[in-house]
């Protein structure tokens, strides 16, 4: 064999090899940006599903622009990859228009990142295999229901919008549902957002007797109004929505602020393991890279119940329960998590905890 045909079936054998660090098994597609300001959201979605895949399947990257009408071409790329399952997705504008192509060769898709309801309607409707592992609209709003039901029964509280049409919404969704529940709040009003103080708004509530406030607002006005009150030497609970996961801008939040929001998933117990394994690796386990590498975990152990019993890989995702290091995930008939992951956490000066155990 001449040096050239040695070379040639050289270069021939490495093109047909698996990428390094991949094994056989499953293709799983990962639909992230790869560049522009979601660039680093998309690390940490390919750094999770590259961890959880390790020796277990083979991790196909496709790139993520979020432009309108991508959609198909990233369905195309998926199923030319032959790619059992696809995970990301952070834009709607990545499956809308692409999720019937998937549905064509059953090709489920999870996504990490979309909430938007009119999507998983027409997904359920014309049975499209799309999965969601982000919360639903509606999710934020029952567990603010749920948490002052559940904590503010024999409170004076009020409820708070800050003139926008979603926080409006929003206060609307709640009121209505606290009354079906026989529970009425003791004043409602809307207050002036971005606004360097709010003292006249403590003050109202002052006067009107409240103590637990509820104000669906960002986490700036948050921290103006709670800072205000404690100046005033006011006693007031406050809490809200998941907007108040940010960083200070510029008013530093009040320690003891409360807000339904979703936890860090670092924080989970049952991630503890994976988590230390990735700083072992020099890497952060922030962000998007627990909840991609749950997905990965859940997307392996459907394929092997499905290649068991040779039912397509959708129905094997759902009404399953998988153990993952964010917990137990469970997709219901509608395809959205069984189990409402939001939680009420409390500040406490550097991030959003577990408020302490009261009898």
């Amino acid at each position: 064999m001449t040096m050239k045909l040695r070379s040639a079936l050289a270069c021939l054998l490495l093109a047909a090899a698996p990428q390094a660090g991949f094994a056989a098994g499953p293709r799983i597609a990962v639909v992230a940006p790869m560049s522009g300001n979601l660039q680093v959201l998309g690390d940490q979605i390919r750094l999770g599903a590259v961890q959880a895949a390790d020796g277990k399947a083979e991790i196909i990257t496709i790139d993520e622009t979020c432009t309108e009408k991508s959609a198909p071409s990233i369905a195309e790329q998926i199923r030319q990859a032959d790619a059992v399952a696809a995970i990301g997705f952070l834009c709607v504008d990545s499956l809308d228009g692409g999720l019937p192509i998937l549905a064509e060769t059953k090709i489920p898709a999870i996504t990490l990142s979309v909430r938007s309801p009119v999507l998983m309607e027409d997904s359920l409707k014309k049975g499209w295999p799309f999965f969601r592992l982000a919360p639903s609209t509606s999710a934020e709003r029952d567990m603010i229901v749920q948490e002052i039901f559940a904590q503010w029964k024999d409170k004076p509280f009020a409820l708070l919008d800050d003139g926008t049409i979603m926080s409006r919404e929003m206060i609307d969704n709640v009121r209505q549902a606290l009354e079906q529940k026989g529970m009425k709040a003791a004043f409602i009003d809307n207050f002036r957002p971005a606004q360097e103080v709010q003292t006249q708004l403590i003050r109202r509530l002052a006067k009107a007797g409240i103590t637990h406030v509820f104000a669906a607002s960002d986490r700036n006005d948050m921290s103006v109004m709670a800072r205000d009150a404690k100046a005033a030497k006011i006693n007031l609970t406050f809490m809200g929505g998941d907007a108040l996961n940010g960083t200070n801008q510029p008013v530093p939040l009040e320690p003891g602020t409360f807000a339904v929001t979703l936890p860090d998933p670092q924080t989970i117990a049952s991630a503890k393991p994976i988590v230390e394994i990735i700083h072992q690796k020099k890497k952060s386990a922030e962000g998007y890279v627990l909840p991609s590498y749950s997905a990965i975990t859940v997307i392996l152990e459907a394929n092997e119940i499905a290649s068991g019993s040779g039912a397509p890989l959708a129905d094997a995702l759902s009404n399953t329960p998988f153990e993952t290091p964010i917990g137990e995930i469970r997709f219901n008939k509608n395809h959205e998590l069984s189990t409402n992951p939001f939680r009420m956490l409390v500040w406490d000066g550097n991030a959003f905890v577990l408020p302490p155990v009261t009898e």
